[in-house]
């Protein structure tokens, strides 16, 4: 069983698995991008559920509509965390090790590397010596120096880029603090959204939300005492060409106060221009459109009246309303249809050709009868009940549809009473939301990229210089073959500890590490004897 656990803990922390956990999390959170969340957006929840019959309780069970708090998707996420920081720790040990220890010492035999050259030098090997680790610790090595070396010689061992390694640590430990951000706003912050009227107000407590979205630890208490009216809401519309119709873009004029004892300030609610009051942020994500309908019953008497939130339908702002008059007599009357903003008819076909208003139109079916509100079940406010509501027809037996614009009135059938379309008002509606980590996450995101920019822009290399006394026996050559006198023996050589790095030191552009510290010693400057080999024929 002990060896079980080993195993099963070593498969977890690899970095495979890593990786295969972070495309899990990418590949669990698609759902909530094609879904809609009811975190998100309600109303659209709503209407899917609606669309989808059938689809919807398995949805449901799935936790599809609400993917980021459903459990298989936080048990992907722990597991993640579980696995980097298993992954992490024992790496940083190791690294927390070489970082302390000191640059290897130089090979017996440096000519085997490929990067290395070897001269003649009139100076004796202390002084080489002495002029590499100077010359290193200048170009910010670290250096080390032979305890050994005497008279006769010694050599030098230097590196630098040690800290690539620590770019790849950072990124690493960036993804937990990514993570660990979106916890918290998931833990401690909330999310809501509402619909307001042109000239309506809102204060920031639970019962003036339309839909609310807490964290499991989300205290009220931390909810910041503002409110605000929104004055009016203007929109930009594209006139011609691709996007013809289309809103270009739109804002809502506030008046907001931060407190009850506040002075009254102005701001103008954009896209991405969000509204900050202390820890809270309102944003700007939708608008449209709500006809004034006014419903008479058969006595007379209001039995409805004021603006109705229609729900877009498409980008030209068609919208699709229900209406609800339980208070009238003889019997409740609902009407269910659509508004179109510009109407015109094409072909005999009615169409909506833009969002903007200029042609303002509703077309609605009428139903009489039980709308289903009194049996105290919930019931969604854009959604009719026609079990017991039949349509209302006309004289001929015809169902009977009521094509009104503004300051029309239409007689229904059956002396059921009346209905008028008196104006329309925009609405927009606002995301208020709280996150507490996204301090934390915006840290995670910026050590992320200097990790990365560490790792790919940090170049690892060691060098070792060996110098040591020179017998007229020895017969060395130079670095180009030829013999050049001199004391002292001296060998250089560079390691690039990376393929593709020792690519970009062997740009023809620069000269290469090893030709400037030979030339930075007092060595043949091989840079410059080798591209006059190369011109000549």
């Amino acid at each position: 069983m002990r060896e079980m656990a080993r195993w099963s803990w070593r498969q977890l922390t690899s970095m495979r698995t890593a990786l295969v956990l972070l495309l899990l999390l990418a590949l669990a959170a698609v759902p909530g991008s094609v879904v809609p969340q009811d975190s998100v957006d309600s109303l659209a929840a709503t209407r899917w559920r609606d669309a989808h019959p059938t689809l919807t309780p398995i949805y449901e069970r799935l936790g599809l509509f609400s993917v980021y708090d459903s459990p298989w998707f936080s048990a992907i996420y722990l597991l993640l965390v579980v696995s980097l920081v298993g992954c992490i720790l024992p790496r940083s040990l190791v690294y927390w090790r070489g970082l302390r220890a000191k640059p290897p010492a130089a090979p017996r035999n440096l000519a085997r590397l490929r990067e290395h050259a070897s001269y003649r030098s009139d100076a004796d090997p202390q002084t080489v010596l002495e002029d590499a680790r100077r010359e290193l610790r200048r170009r910010r090595y670290r250096v080390r120096v032979d305890e050994d070396a005497g008279p006769s010689g010694g050599w030098v061992a230097a590196e630098r880029g040690y800290l690539r390694e620590a770019g790849n640590l950072v990124f690493h430990i960036s993804v937990i603090v990514v993570m660990v951000g979106f916890g918290l706003g998931g833990l401690f912050g909330y999310q809501g959204g509402v619909i307001l009227v042109q000239g309506t107000g809102f204060s920031n407590n639970l019962t003036q939300y339309d839909d609310f979205n807490p964290g499991s630890m989300f205290d009220p208490a931390q909810m910041e005492p503002f409110s605000f009216t929104v004055d009016e809401f203007s929109a930009e519309w594209i006139e011609s060409g691709r996007g013809r119709g289309m809103a270009r873009g739109f804002q809502a004029d506030l008046s907001y106060q931060e407190s009850p004892d506040a002075g009254v300030e102005q701001y103008d609610l954009r896209v991405n221009h969000p509204l900050g009051i202390g820890e809270t942020e309102v944003f700007l994500i939708g608008h449209g459109y709500a006809p004034v309908i006014t419903i008479r019953d058969g006595e007379g008497e209001v039995a409805y009246q004021g603006p109705t939130v229609f729900l877009p339908q498409d980008q030209g702002l068609l919208s699709y309303g229900v209406v609800k008059a339980t208070s009238a007599e003889p019997t409740e009357i609902g009407l269910e249809g659509l508004f179109y903003p510009t109407f015109v008819m094409i072909d005999g076909d009615p169409v909506n050709v833009m969002g903007d208003d200029r042609n303002p139109t509703l077309s609605m079916q009428v139903f009489a009868g039980d709308l289903g509100l009194d049996d105290g079940s919930p019931q969604s406010v854009y959604v009719l009940d026609k079990d017991d509501a039949p349509q209302v027809r006309d004289a001929d037996g015809d169902p009977f549809r009521l094509d009104l614009q503004p300051g029309q009135t239409a007689q229904l059938p059956d002396d059921l009473g009346s209905v008028t379309f008196d104006g329309v008002e925009p609405w927009t509606r606002v995301q208020i939301s709280q996150t507490p980590g996204k301090e934390v996450a915006l840290a995670g995101v910026v050590l992320a990229l200097v990790g990365l920019l560490a790792s790919l822009f940090i170049r690892p290399r060691r060098i070792w210089v060996r110098a040591r006394r020179a017998d007229g026996a020895d017969g060395a050559d130079g670095a180009d073959g030829a013999d050049q006198g001199g004391a002292t023996m001296v060998e250089v050589a560079v390691l690039h500890r990376s393929n593709a790095v020792a690519e970009v030191e062997d740009d023809a552009e620069e000269p290469r590490e090893l030709d400037k510290l030979v030339a930075a010693l007092g060595g043949p400057d091989r840079a410059a004897e080798s591209s006059t080999r190369k011109e000549e024929p």
